[in-house]
């Protein structure tokens, strides 16, 4: 972010601001609290209403901590699943609500690749600077999230039993089967609770599929807004755009995407600020990037480790607590 702003400043551009735009940074803030929000909900409904809302609220923001501050490939997941058994639910039904929640996500996933594949025909989607290596690694990983959903979808609704092997094959390695009784006792309620989840009503996974979709659509119009607030942008191929920043942050290794992030930004975004109508110069609308980048990361991203670590520490100290009790 440090290296995009010093290449793209331009002394002065605080005075091209228009003040009319800049309550869009507040809506910006807005939608991060409702995209919290609607994950705090999704987890609330697929507890049956067993977490209370101010630790729906802790799980979320224990989850986005971890995402910033782990690479993008191992995520919040696991952090979440602790979180949830210092809130009263076993280790085993953590775990179904952790997996459950994942699917929802991979089957927005699977629904927002048909969106881009069809858009991509009529939007440049896929910035032209990325080139063929950039629409072919973009295809690449609409299959890998395809099939990672499918195979998901596969455990988690089909064959419970099949992530209850995995688990317990898993614990049986070495440094790990001295926690296999345990763990076996859990794997079993990971089974029994998948089941339950299983046979209820299509109005429950309904509503928390679209807990989660808002969740999503938050996510993703938060760089269209805060483009938005500085310069005027093509709306829809900015959303679209980053609707396919999204998807691809998932695979990004750094912690929290860190780099890659920025520079997707740049890549998908950046060029949206010179595709409409401005008084403002084109050298100078090249440093509202910079801005922009650093305005959606403390919104999206800093704020969050702020936040998340507010809310993970609740967890440590808890632990803590409960181990000089035993003492």
């Amino acid at each position: 972010m440090a290296g995009v702003i010093y290449y793209t400043y331009t002394p002065g551009i605080l005075t091209h601001l228009a003040p009319k735009r800049m309550p869009g940074l507040f809506i910006a803030l807005v939608v991060s609290f409702l995209r919290v929000w609607a994950t705090a909900a999704k987890f609330r409904v697929l507890s049956e209403r067993t977490v209370s809302w101010l630790g729906a609220f802790r799980i979320t923001l224990t989850w986005d901590f971890t995402s910033a501050v782990t690479p993008s490939t191992i995520g919040g997941a696991p952090m979440a699943t602790y979180a949830m058994t210092k809130e009263g639910l076993k280790l085993g039904e953590a775990t179904a609500i952790i997996l459950y929640s994942v699917l929802l996500d991979q089957i927005w996933f699977a629904l927002a690749i048909p969106i881009l594949l069809i858009s991509g025909i009529y939007f440049e989607v896929v910035p032209p600077q990325a080139g063929m290596i950039g629409e072919a690694s973009m295809i690449i990983l609409y299959i890998f999230l395809l099939s990672y959903a499918g195979l998901l979808a596969y455990g988690v609704l089909v064959n419970p039993a099949a992530i209850k092997k995995v688990v317990k094959f898993v614990f049986r390695l070495p440094l790990l089967n001295r926690w296999e009784e345990k763990i076996n006792a859990e794997a079993e309620n990971l089974e029994s609770y998948a089941h339950q989840l299983r046979k209820k009503p299509f109005s429950f996974l309904l509503k928390a599929f679209l807990y989660s979709t808002s969740s999503w659509i938050c996510r993703i119009a938060l760089p269209t807004i805060v483009i938005l607030s500085l310069l005027p942008a093509p709306e829809i191929l900015s959303l679209l755009r980053s609707l396919a920043m999204n998807l691809t942050f998932l695979v990004v290794p750094t912690p929290g995407g860190s780099g890659g992030v920025e520079g997707l930004f740049v890549l998908f975004q950046g060029p949206l600020l010179f595709m409409s109508p401005s008084e403002i110069a084109m050298e100078v609308r090249e440093s509202f990037i910079g801005l922009s980048l650093f305005l959606w990361r403390v919104i999206s991203y800093y704020i969050a480790i702020g936040v998340g670590l507010a809310a993970t520490t609740f967890y440590i100290n808890k632990q803590v607590e409960e181990i000089q009790q035993k003492d």
